[in-house]
């Protein structure tokens, strides 16, 4: 098989733990011989450190030139003036998207063999910043505004990039959550587009449902092996991917992805952990598996299927697991266990 040429790739360690888990994440994909060429950037803390500002130039030009990037988790420093670099790269590279796959690989939890997808939107809904206050006599705060705006045109992109997701992947069902019986503008457009847009294109290839985003929070934890894929607006889809991370150990074996029609930067969800930075006990699963996605995204996918095995066998089968996930291994050490089961694998 001929070499697969280099691909141009940002990467941007972050605060915290981030440099740690990026640096595991990156043996990792060096045992898997990935031909990712790194532009290394900085962001977060350290941006605003060397050069005043979350999200430096030099970091999104790199964005803008390579249009693919892994990032470590990123913390916004406190005060006024400065936004979520998370929800400025969101919407600098307008990346629509939020993809948010669960499975399970630590075994013995409250749930087992839970494999689903939250599609979050990304770009619309109560997220877009329209707040205000309204002042009543001496209170100038009195009042709390806050507007949600969804688009036709959002909705039909997010719930259209979920249907070719389910198609893509082989999944059964769509379940598209909402809050129409209340929220009758703002999600009602959201429903309309959906049951539009699979009764036109895409009856008949997975079952598709519609539910109330109250009665899903509730099923997904009495139930969750109803569901496959799960499509929703903006809030709905913040809260939902969480609780569905909880179902599968926490936010620290969950990845995720933010994905435009120009870019598609691969992350960490969880926080930066600053008080186990440096300690070299960071589990680096939601990382690596993040990467595997990006290893999907450009066209990847048997090394994301050995990347995905190897922590599979080194957390379930082989019982090596970080701290967090009630095991003793380092950093270092669960790095070291996971590309000699990549090395095995690729043996047999």
């Amino acid at each position: 098989m001929p070499p697969i040429a280099p691909i141009p790739a940002t990467l941007i360690p972050g605060d915290g733990i981030g440099p740690e888990i990026v640096d595991a994440t990156l043996a990792v994909l060096a045992a898997l011989d990935a031909p990712f060429q790194w532009d290394r950037q900085i962001a977060g803390l350290e941006g605003v450190r060397v050069a005043g500002d979350p999200l430096p130039p030099a970091t999104l030009d790199s964005i803008r030139r390579t249009r693919l990037a892994l990032k470590g988790p990123l913390a916004t420093p406190s005060g006024s003036g400065y936004r979520s670099s998370n929800v400025r790269l969101r919407e600098e590279f307008r990346l629509y998207a939020n993809l948010r796959p669960a499975r399970t690989i630590v075994p013995g939890g409250r749930f087992e063999n839970i494999d689903l997808i939250v599609v979050r939107e990304n770009l619309e809904g109560l997220y877009v910043g329209h707040e205000y206050y309204v002042p009543v006599g001496d209170d100038p705060r009195a009042v709390a505004v806050a507007t949600g705006i969804n688009t036709r045109e959002g909705s039909r992109r997010i719930i259209e990039f979920a249907f070719e997701t389910a198609v893509k992947h082989g999944r059964r069902k769509v379940t598209l959550v909402h809050k129409a019986n209340i929220m009758k503008a703002l999600t009602g457009i959201f429903l309309d587009v959906g049951q539009e847009m699979y009764e036109r294109r895409y009856k008949g290839r997975f079952a598709f449902e519609t539910m109330i985003v109250d009665a899903c929070a509730m099923k997904l934890v009495i139930d969750p092996w109803q569901f496959d894929v799960i499509v929703t607006t903006n809030l709905f889809g913040d809260i939902l991917s969480d609780l569905v991370a909880g179902l599968v150990g926490g936010l620290g074996v969950t990845p995720g992805a933010n994905i435009g029609a120009d870019a598609a930067i691969f992350e960490a969800v969880h926080g930066s952990a600053p008080d186990i930075a440096g300690k070299g006990v960071a589990n680096p699963t939601a990382l690596m598996l993040s990467a595997a996605m990006m290893l999907e995204h450009c066209g990847m996918p048997e090394k994301a299927a050995r990347l995905r095995e190897a922590l599979i066998r080194t957390i379930a089968v082989d019982g090596i697991r970080t701290r967090d996930l009630g095991g003793s291994a380092d950093t270092a050490g669960f790095t070291k266990a996971l590309v000699a089961a990549i090395g095995r694998g690729a043996s047999t």
